[in-house]
């Protein structure tokens, strides 16, 4: 009876010793690592998790410091969140301490305008048109442009007119003629 070849493998086939064959040397370095079989070329290699278990050694004082780690872990986390929410409510005073430092900066710069002279005749002239005896005043109304004037509104009428509006069309070509516009750019 005929033998069907074996197919091909990654790894080589065991060599039986034989007339003028010569034991291969094992090589730690060269040896691919052997499949498993029933393995397809693209599947993730299988791990045995009882075999990686197995291999985990824990003594007293692995067990000791490790309980140790998440006992300080449990003890730290909320501590370290109340440490970051005071920093927080520290820096927001701060910044109310700084701006009201500058509100009595501009305070204190708007007393010593006050004490001077000048200043309050100036304020008294323009505010509350006060003026020294003798002098004469001439307040001048409307001295815009005409041009530069509102207008009047037109008179609204008594009577309603209703216009056939149908809104969707126009709201068509306003997102239409939206979106082809270019963006608006300035001249250099």
């Amino acid at each position: 009876m005929a033998r069907r070849p074996a197919p091909p493998s990654s790894s080589p086939a065991p060599k039986t010793p034989g007339k003028g064959a010569a034991r291969p040397k094992a090589s730690s370095a060269a040896a691919p690592a052997p499949r498993a079989s029933g393995r397809n070329r693209g599947d993730a290699p299988r791990v045995d998790v009882r075999e990686w278990a197995s291999g985990i050694r824990l003594s007293a004082f692995s067990v000791i410091m490790l309980s140790l780690v998440v006992l300080g872990a449990w003890v730290l986390v909320p501590t370290l969140g109340t440490f970051i929410d005071q920093r927080q409510k520290i820096a927001a005073l701060e910044a109310s301490v700084q701006v009201s430092e500058d509100e009595i900066t501009a305070l204190i710069a708007e007393r010593e305008r006050w004490n001077d002279p000048a200043y309050i005749t100036t304020q008294a002239r323009e505010r509350l048109y006060y003026v020294k005896p003798g002098e004469v005043v001439y307040l001048i109304d409307n001295d815009l442009d005409p041009s530069a004037l509102p207008r009047e509104q037109a008179p609204v009428s008594d009577t309603l007119e209703e216009k056939p509006s149908d809104w969707m069309p126009q709201l068509l070509r306003t997102l239409v003629a939206t979106g082809l516009s270019g963006t608006a750019t300035t001249a250099p």
